[in-house]
């Protein structure tokens, strides 16, 4: 037990590890960024290894640093489950829900609201998912991921099946008439997704005009999209995520091509779901068929 290192600087690296920043650990753990630097370095010492390699603007794990972090994240994970075995659902936490930034935007924010309309003594936590390792049982009581299911350790409910279609202004919308007329316009490529533009392209019968387009590529599909909105090309979206846009719209809304991932609600599966987070759960789940 003596090898055992504080609780304070275990809550510091799992934070830390978790966002890859002292700056957001420190916002979640009510400290400041400093507080958070020197429980680690503290912890750092104490085991005798680096946890972290700094970057100027940025964290990465070590290897050691990633090889332990799950062993972390289990012992939190049972300690919270023993707790709520023991004492029960604690009555007044927000129900935590993470989701990527668009997806919070155009498909999650109007559930939210209406469910506020039904529910207003419901508190929910949002947090934000940028990247696929973003997510990961610990510390949410749903999630919504994108990806074909491929998760363990988890309940899973799909959404429905995906498509994705091209959408720009309105303006430039207008000159677009046939799939060809992309001849010569920037493409907006958001990485991470299993179907992108030459997989629209050749649906569309015009696989040839990739080479013919200037592109853009960017590391999320909220800046896409703004790029979109502001006519500077065309982007792709999921049809489930235009419903909410008036400031982009589709010049080939029959032309769309299906993608075999799709948006999931996750929750941990050895997790005991108080009657709040299950609200939410049925709650979003309920419009599946209509989405």
């Amino acid at each position: 037990m003596s090898q055992l290192p504080p609780l304070l600087w275990l809550q510091a690296f799992e934070s830390a590890a978790r966002t890859l920043s002292f700056t957001a650990a420190g916002n979640e753990l009510a400290v400041t960024q400093a507080a958070i630097s020197q429980r680690v370095r503290l912890l750092e010492e104490r085991l005798g290894q680096k946890l972290f390699v700094r970057h100027a603007r940025s964290l990465t794990l070590t290897p050691v640093g990633q090889a332990w972090l799950p062993s972390i994240n289990d012992a939190f994970s049972r300690i919270s489950e023993g707790t709520t075995e023991v004492f029960g659902a604690t009555s007044g936490q927000p129900v935590t829900l993470r989701a990527t930034p668009i997806l919070q935007q155009s498909w999650l924010a109007p559930r939210l609201a209406a469910l506020y309309q039904h529910c207003p003594h419901i508190s929910i936590r949002l947090v934000s998912a940028i990247w696929p390792d973003d997510y990961g049982a610990e510390g949410a009581d749903i999630e919504i991921r994108y990806g074909r299911g491929e998760w363990s350790g988890v309940e899973m409910h799909s959404l429905g099946d995906e498509q994705l279609l091209p959408v720009c202004s309105p303006t430039l919308a207008a000159t677009l008439t046939t799939p060809a007329d992309l001849r010569g316009h920037t493409l907006l490529h958001a990485v991470g997704f299993g179907v992108g533009w030459s997989g629209w392209l050749q649906a569309a019968g015009v696989g040839h005009l990739e080479t013919q387009c200037r592109s853009i590529t960017c590391d999320n599909q909220v800046m896409t999209l703004a790029l979109a909105s502001q006519g500077a090309g065309v982007a792709l979206i999921h049809r489930r995520l235009l419903e909410q846009r008036n400031d982009l719209v589709t010049p080939f809304p029959s032309i769309s091509v299906p993608s075999d991932e799709q948006f999931w609600l996750v929750r941990p599966s050895r997790r005991q779901v108080d009657d709040e987070a299950a609200l939410v759960w049925v709650w979003l789940a309920k419009d599946t068929d209509a989405t």
